[in-house]
C-alpha cells in the first residue's frame, strides 16, 4: 500500500489515507481537521490551535460547579465497579477547581459496541495528555456511557468474524424493560450466560481469549445493566490509562443538572429552533445538518415506571406520551425527583458538560455534526462551550492482509463494494499476458473488419447490410461470453486468491460497512489482547486528520 502522509510510524500504523478518498467520511470532518477556517462559525475553537485550548481552559475553569460533589458521585460508582487505582486517581482531580476534563461518549453496547468505541476513548486519552503536558492544568479523560438511552435494538448485537472470516452477530436476549426503559435501569438475567457460550464458540482462540472472556464474564453477568456492564468493561480495558468511566444514568449525578432541565422547560421548543437554525446556517455552507428537530419537541424525557417517554410541547401545553402536563407540576416533579428526567442527544451535551469541566469533546462524525448545530444552545443556557476534536479513523488490518494489500494494487476503499469487479480485475492481471492480447487483437480486427464487411454484403444486396452488422454483433457477444469463460476458469485456478480476497474485504468492510463502525471492539480484543488500547493510545498519531491503516 502507498503511503500519503508523513504521520507514518515504525510501529502501528502502515499506511495514511485522506478523508477525501473515503466516501463514508462526512466532508464537515475533512473541514474540521483540514480547513477549520471554513467551518469556524460552527465551533467554539480550533482543536488544533493552542491558543483557543488556553481560552477554552480558562473560561471552562471560570464557570461554578460543586467540583468536590461531582468528584464524589463519579468516585462512588468507579468504587462500585472496582475501578483500577489510576482512574479513580484521576477521579479524585475532578475535586479540584482548576481540572478540566476531555470527555467522549457512547452507547452502551453490548461487549463495548463496534471498534469505534475503543478509538474514542484512545483519542481521549491522547488528547488529556497533550492538554496537560502542554497548559501545565490536571486534564481528566472521561468515557461518557450513555446509560440513559433506551434504544435496546441499536445495542444488543455484537458483529464479529467467525474461524473462516465470515461475518455472525451474537445478539443478547430481551430484557423486562428494554426498548422502553433506560439501558441504565434493565437487569440482565442468566440469559447472558448462554450469550457468552455463544460469543466463546464464536470467538477464534487466541492466547488472549481465557483472559478476555474471564473479564467480560466478570461484568456481564446476571444481575448487572448492560450500562454498567459496558462501563467496566471499557474501565477493564483503559482505567489503568486513567480513563474516568461514567454511568450518565446514575440518580445521584442527576441532582447537578436539575437547572439545565428546569431552563428547558421554562422555554419549551426554543433548544429545537435554535438547533434548527443552526442547521440552516450549516447548510447554507454546504453541511448537512444532523438533525431536524420538530416545533414541538422538548427536549427532555421523563422515565416512569412504563418507560422513557419524549415531553411535546404544543399551544403552550407539555404533554407526556399523549398526557397533557401543567409546567408547574413537571417543574416541581423536577426538582424533588431529578432522576425521573433525562436529555435528548440535543441537550445531551449540556447536561454532560454541567456535570464535566469540558474543554473538549471528541467526537464521532455524527456528534461533530450535532455539535455544529448547538452554539446557540449553550449560550443560551450559559454554559462555555467546548471544542470538539474528531476521534481517530482507523483499520485494523493482520499480517496476511497486509501481504495482499502489498501484492496487489488494490486501494483499501475499493473492497467496500460487495461485487467481485475487484476480484476480476485481479484475476485478470494474473493471467498470462498472452491470454488478453489474443482477446485484444482479435476484438481490434473485428472492429476493423466490421464496416468492410457490411459495405461488401450490401454489394450484392443492399438489404444484408443489417445482417451483417448483426452478426457482427453476435460476434462480439461470443467473443465477450468466451472472455467470461476463460475469467471463470481463471477464477477456478486461483481459489487461493479468491479467498485471500474475500479474507481481507470481510476483515476491512464486512457486509460493505467500514470495519470500525461493525466488527465489535471486543473481536479485536481477543485478537490481540487486553492491552490493545494501550498498544493505540502509544501508537496512533495525534491529531487524528487522516485514516490510519494499522496492524496492532
Amino acid at each position: 500500500m502507498s503511503s500519503h502522509s508523513d504521520t507514518l510510524t515504525s510501529g502501528l500504523v502502515r499506511d495514511v489515507i485522506p478523508y477525501d478518498r473515503l466516501p463514508w467520511i462526512r466532508p464537515l470532518v475533512a473541514a474540521t481537521t483540514h480547513d477549520f477556517s471554513a467551518v469556524a462559525s460552527l465551533f467554539a475553537g480550533d482543536p488544533a490551535d493552542p491558543a483557543a485550548w488556553q481560552a477554552t481552559i480558562d473560561r471552562v475553569t471560570r464557570q461554578s460547579r460543586p467540583h468536590a460533589a461531582i468528584a464524589e458521585v463519579v468516585q462512588a460508582q468507579l468504587a462500585r465497579r472496582h475501578a483500577p487505582a489510576r482512574a479513580r486517581a484521576a477521579a479524585a482531580e475532578l475535586a479540584t477547581p482548576g481540572a478540566v476534563a476531555v470527555v467522549t461518549g457512547q452507547q452502551a453496547g453490548v461487549f463495548g459496541g463496534p471498534l469505534y468505541t475503543l478509538l474514542k476513548a484512545v483519542t481521549t486519552i491522547q488528547y488529556a495528555r497533550a492538554a496537560q503536558a502542554r497548559h501545565g492544568v490536571p486534564v481528566v479523560p472521561v468515557f461518557w456511557v450513555d446509560a440513559d438511552d433506551h434504544d435496546w435494538d441499536e445495542i444488543r448485537a455484537a458483529h464479529l468474524l467467525d474461524r473462516d472470516y465470515a461475518p455472525v452477530t451474537v445478539t443478547a436476549g430481551d430484557l423486562p424493560g428494554a426498548g422502553s426503559q433506560p439501558v441504565g435501569a434493565l437487569a440482565f438475567d442468566a440469559g447472558i450466560d448462554q450469550v457468552l457460550d455463544d460469543l466463546a464458540a464464536r470467538l477464534t482462540p487466541t492466547e488472549f481469549t481465557p483472559a478476555v472472556l474471564d473479564t467480560l464474564r466478570a461484568h456481564y453477568r446476571a444481575g448487572q445493566s448492560p450500562a454498567a456492564a459496558c462501563a467496566g468493561w471499557i474501565e477493564a480495558l483503559l482505567g489503568s490509562e486513567g480513563l474516568v468511566v461514567f454511568e450518565a444514568s446514575d440518580p445521584a449525578a442527576k441532582r447537578f443538572t436539575a437547572d439545565v432541565f428546569a431552563r428547558e422547560l421554562a422555554t419549551p421548543g426554543e433548544t429545537a429552533r435554535l438547533a434548527r437554525e443552526a442547521g440552516t446556517r450549516m447548510a447554507d455552507g454546504g453541511h448537512t445538518a444532523q438533525v431536524v428537530p420538530g416545533d414541538d419537541v422538548v427536549c427532555l424525557f421523563r422515565v416512569d415506571e412504563t418507560g422513557r417517554r419524549p415531553l411535546r410541547c404544543r399551544d403552550g401545553h407539555v404533554t407526556v406520551d399523549g398526557h397533557e402536563w401543567s409546567v408547574d407540576d413537571l417543574r416541581a416533579e423536577m426538582t424533588a425527583h431529578p432522576d425521573r428526567f433525562s436529555p435528548n442527544v440535543l441537550l445531551r451535551p449540556l447536561v454532560q458538560d454541567t456535570i464535566f469541566p469540558t474543554v473538549c469533546y471528541i467526537a464521532g462524525p455524527s456528534e461533530l455534526a450535532y455539535h455544529a448545530q448547538l452554539g446557540p444552545v449553550y449560550a443560551a443556557f450559559g454554559i462555555e462551550r467546548p471544542l470538539v476534536a474528531s476521534r481517530a479513523s482507523a483499520t485494523l488490518v493482520d499480517a496476511a492482509a497486509l501481504r495482499f494489500f502489498d501484492r496487489h494494487p488494490v486501494a483499501l476503499e475499493a473492497l467496500q463494494p460487495q461485487d467481485e469487479s475487484v476480484l476480476n480485475h485481479l484475476l485478470a492481471l494474473q493471467m498470462p499476458a498472452e491470454v488478453e492480447a489474443a482477446f485484444t487483437a482479435f476484438e481490434t480486427a473485428i472492429a476493423g473488419q466490421a464496416s468492410r464487411i457490411g459495405e461488401a454484403a450490401a454489394l450484392v444486396d443492399a438489404t444484408l447490410a443489417g445482417a451483417a452488422e448483426t452478426t457482427v454483433t453476435r460476434m462480439r457477444e461470443t467473443l465477450a461470453s468466451l472472455h467470461g469463460k476463460v475469467l471463470q476458469a481463471s477464477k477456478k485456478k486461483d481459489e487461493t486468491l479468491r479467498r485471500q480476497f474475500i479474507r481481507t474485504r470481510n476483515l476491512t468492510f464486512p457486509e460493505g460497512h467500514p470495519q470500525e463502525r461493525f466488527l465489535s471492539l471486543t473481536y479485536f480484543v481477543n485478537r490481540y489482547g487486553l492491552d490493545l488500547g494501550t498498544r493505540l493510545i502509544d501508537g496512533l498519531p495525534l491529531p487524528a486528520d487522516a485514516h490510519y491503516v494499522v496492524v496492532p
